[in-house]
């Protein structure tokens, strides 16, 4: 794929079909969720940037194309145990650079960041997949952007996108509150930095306590100030897809 699309510019693609989607999505909400968004003074920045937000959903990347306002390219992961078969689809179709779990994927990388380099706008979901509805720690791929890129980064606390099917009382939509924070960054570090892991997970946990800012302290998980939600959430914290 890298191949490819290496003689043309990337940043924004697929505007035609992404259009359709988004009506789509824009319908699809005024039905089944009230999209409450938080932080709207945030919005006003441009590229490079890198979107960052919790993943306790898989319908948290339709809440992100829903709640912000640019063409939004994403890297996510290929397999998606957790999602219905019908919604599979999307990622194929909307174009996002996937990631096959537990392995490196440099295409992907790649990808992301030329798309950066174009002053474009990433989203990504640093825990790796959405097992759990506790915050877990940054998969190191999120601090290798961050600091190859010097892309600054906006972070944004998703809550309640797992009840938009089902919601707390009958015949009601799901309130959705999508925060969204201050930038920060950029991150640099040296080549041989680059490929310290300890320096990149270091990167990610700061991007983890930004994103853990805007959510209620008892979903921040391992990031939580309450002793019984960090022991609670030590087990989620794992990575599922790494070797055993």
């Amino acid at each position: 794929m890298a191949e490819a699309l290496t003689q043309k510019k990337l940043y924004p693609r697929r505007r035609s079909i992404r259009a359709i989607l988004r009506f789509g999505i824009r319908t699809a909400m005024k039905v089944f969720a009230d999209v409450e968004v938080e932080g709207k003074e945030n919005l006003n920045q441009s590229g490079p940037l890198i979107v960052v937000a919790n993943h306790f959903n898989f319908m948290d990347p339709v809440v992100v194309i829903h709640a912000l306002p640019w063409p939004l390219e994403f890297i996510g992961g290929a397999q998606m145990p957790h999602a219905p078969q019908w919604l599979t689809f999307f990622p194929r179709i909307w174009g996002t650079f996937q990631v096959w779990r537990g392995e490196v994927s440099r295409d992907a990388i790649y990808m992301a960041q030329r798309i950066l380099g174009e002053n474009g706008i990433l989203g990504v979901f640093p825990e790796g997949g959405s097992w759990a509805e506790q915050l877990r720690p940054a998969r190191p791929g999120v601090g290798l952007l961050a600091s190859s890129t010097r892309a600054r980064i906006l972070p944004i606390g998703l809550e309640n996108t797992q009840y938009i099917f089902k919601p707390a009382e009958k015949g009601k939509r799901t309130v959705v509150k999508v925060r969204v924070g201050e930038p920060f960054g950029p991150f640099f570090h040296s080549e041989r930095g680059l490929r310290d892991r300890q320096a990149l997970d270091e990167i990610g946990h700061e991007i983890m306590r930004k994103i853990a800012a805007l959510l209620p302290d008892s979903r921040r998980g391992i990031y939580s100030q309450m002793p019984e939600v960090q022991e609670a959430a030590r087990e989620a914290a794992k990575f599922p897809w790494d070797p055993k």
